[in-house]
């Protein structure tokens, strides 16, 4: 997952309004969100080169996403899959707080990454560079390659669009969000971060929807939870060449 942009706890009907696109090698085999046959209870996309994932929520309201933080200078040899840190968090019944008490113990094992975890009583973020976890107020955020509300172009950017769709609407259309995230616009030369992959690349990288040959924007994704604990997931997956996207589309109570 390379963006995300929410509203956590400030709309008067839903908890939760987050929009995500995951970008990758278009190479890299992956499933499309489903309940997996392993863990019922988990609705996710998965990776299936390394059975992780980067977002996913179950029925009982655990959620979890995780971005990679660009810093070619921070590799580790041998690095575990982050995508491991979203499986585990989904699969497991560990409280958010205890959970990221051992993954900043962990910490060191992973490539840097950013992570979000919690339930309908909290949402919790953690980087690899933190000593322990941050508690998120209500408010709008944005996270991209870099730390939570870092003012990249495309995380600045789509946190507005976010906040001028969401204002005074009841109900939120997922595919106002979606066309959020179909913004392929790059960003002036100026307004580009420096995080040490060169001015080529960060302006190919710098779009909301990447797309490129090898590499892009694979899914996008809305999620909504709103105040009556009813979920609407709402995923579309793109294939090279093809016009046409598979689509997702699941809704669900939440239950303790």
């Amino acid at each position: 997952m390379c963006l995300l942009f929410f509203a956590y706890e400030c709309h008067p009907r839903y908890r939760l309004i987050l929009a995500a696109n995951r970008d990758e090698y278009y190479c890299r085999p992956t499933a499309a969100a489903h309940f997996w046959e392993d863990h019922p209870w988990v609705f996710a996309g998965r990776d299936l080169e390394m059975l992780g994932t980067w977002m996913g929520i179950t029925r009982s309201s655990r959620f979890a996403a995780l971005t990679n933080f660009r810093d070619p200078s921070a590799q580790i040899i041998d690095p575990k899959s982050r995508g491991m840190l979203v499986n585990n968090f989904l699969c497991l019944d560990e409280s958010p707080e205890r959970y990221m008490l051992e993954v900043a113990k962990n910490r060191t094992l992973y490539n840097p990454f950013n992570l979000l975890v919690g339930d309908l009583s909290k949402l919790l973020y953690f980087n690899k560079q933190f000593s322990k976890a941050l508690a998120l107020k209500p408010g709008l955020y944005g996270l991209s390659n870099h730390f939570i509300d870092t003012p990249w172009p495309k995380v600045q950017k789509s946190k507005l669009a976010l906040a001028n769709y969401i204002e005074n609407k009841t109900f939120i259309d997922p595919q106002g969000l979606f066309e959020i995230l179909a913004d392929t616009e790059l960003a002036q030369d100026h307004e580009l971060p420096q995080t040490g992959i060169g001015q080529e690349f960060e302006r190919f990288l710098s779009s909301i929807y990447i797309k490129g040959a090898e590499y892009g924007t694979r899914s996008s994704t809305v999620l909504l939870i709103d105040r009556n604990n009813h979920v609407i997931f709402r995923e579309n997956s793109y294939i090279p060449g093809q016009e046409q996207c598979v689509e997702v589309d699941c809704e669900f109570d939440l239950t303790n």
